[in-house]
């Protein structure tokens, strides 16, 4: 599998809303759904329970022929607003 960059002001802004690394790898390694974001990038998102209550992490990244780079990352409880039905 290719490697997972997350460049240095997602890790801040991650750390910052409480999301850990592992959880940003876990969402890009088997994410529950991939989504089309903005200017070819993706945003791969995974259903997760956190503290008992169903969150979705949001993963917006860009593949490249080597790895996958990590821009930002959210948190939210709004999943049905963001979760795309098929």
């Amino acid at each position: 599998m290719k490697t997972i960059e997350i460049i240095p002001l997602a890790q801040r802004k991650a750390a910052r809303r409480g999301i850990k690394s592992e959880w940003v790898e876990g969402a890009i390694s088997s994410p529950d759904q991939v989504v089309t974001g903005y200017g070819g990038r993706s945003i791969a998102h995974k259903k997760m329970l956190v503290a008992g209550k169903e969150y979705l992490l949001s993963v917006v990244y860009e593949e490249r022929i080597d790895k996958f780079v990590v821009v930002p990352t959210y948190l939210t409880s709004q999943v049905d607003r963001y979760w795309k039905e098929e």
